[in-house]
């Protein structure tokens, strides 16, 4: 369960508050900050290549290409929302007083972790989603929770299946919340762009609805406003909660899957995960649950902490 202590302590927002603050919420749908790439793989000792390729209906993204010398082995990356490639700078506002009520006011560098994928023998593709770090600017700025993020999805396969050294690779996929949710509507959308990728490890996927109740509650404002907002950010992007639910496009999910989530994150439920882990029809897949923190971000850098479960899953899906 959430941490009630934390819920219970927050003082209620007035009502002359919640309305201009339901606004902004619903504002940033519609054209979301954009944070900084403040790290290299360099940093790591890694050589890389940047590169650019187009998403499925054109925009132009941006990332880094890592090799693993005498490696056919390759996996592609999808970042959270509101991060880039490197991460999120989460300790510098605005995104700390965002983020720091849940107690996630800390820096995200996610560098090591395609460290440990190289040591491991990977190839390293990541990229930054539209709207993000240094991507191209889509569907008036606006994110959709991996509706139209799922293109940049295809948008990578399609390159590395373009591409002269990576063609013949093996695929695997690395996908983050908001870019677990663009994976999942990508194999609803087009199934076929997935024949030949051996597998997912998803981390933390989520429902916008959850994740957004939940914030409410911690910037004290009455769950009940739920539909007062939502309204809003129809007004704002065109699409509904409800259209932004993961829940049904799990039951699309085509390869084998490892999902793995922090049990008492505050900003969700457990029943979130579970309920897409329940719909994922493919019989090979697996629920991991970090225990002992409530702190989303620490199930973000489980991997970095714990690699051995995700590199087994890619080990024994990708030999």
């Amino acid at each position: 369960m959430p941490d009630t202590n934390l819920v219970h302590s927050i003082a209620a927002m007035s009502e002359e508050h919640i309305g201009p603050f339901l606004q902004r919420f619903a504002d940033g749908f519609g054209q979301a900050y954009r944070a900084p790439i403040l790290h290299s793989p360099s940093e790591c000792g890694l050589a890389y290549q940047d590169i650019t390729f187009p998403s499925t209906d054109g925009t132009p993204l941006e990332g880094w290409f890592i090799p693993a010398e005498g490696s056919d082995k390759l996996v592609i990356c999808n970042h959270p929302m509101g991060f880039t490639r490197s991460g999120q700078p989460t300790h510098l506002d605005p995104w700390k007083s965002i983020w720091g009520s849940s107690g996630n006011g800390f820096e995200l560098d996610f560098v090591p972790d395609y460290k440990i994928l190289h040591d491991a023998g990977y190839n390293v593709l990541a990229y930054d989603l539209r709207n993000h770090g240094h991507s191209g600017a889509a569907n008036g700025g606006m994110t959709s929770s991996g509706i139209f993020e799922s293109r940049d999805v295809l948008g990578s396969l399609r390159y590395v299946r373009n591409r002269a050294d990576t063609r013949d690779m093996v695929v695997g996929l690395f996908s983050r919340c908001l870019g677990c949710n663009s994976t999942l509507y990508a194999m609803k959308s087009d199934p076929t762009a997935f024949e030949g990728v051996r597998c997912l490890v998803g981390a933390q996927p989520v429902d916008t609805k959850t994740i957004v109740e939940r914030e409410l509650v911690l910037a004290g404002v009455p769950v009940d406003r739920i539909d007062d907002l939502d309204r809003r950010v129809i007004v704002k992007t065109s699409l509904s909660f409800a259209r932004r639910n993961p829940h049904e496009w799990a039951k699309h999910v085509c390869v084998p899957t490892f999902l793995y989530q922090v049990h008492d994150d505050v900003l969700t439920h457990p029943s979130d995960v579970q309920t897409m882990f329940d719909n994922i029809s493919v019989a090979d897949k697996k629920l991991f649950w970090i225990e002992g923190t409530t702190r989303r971000w620490d199930g973000y850098t489980y991997f970095q902490r714990e690699p051995g479960q995700m590199l087994e899953w890619f080990r024994s899906h990708m030999a």
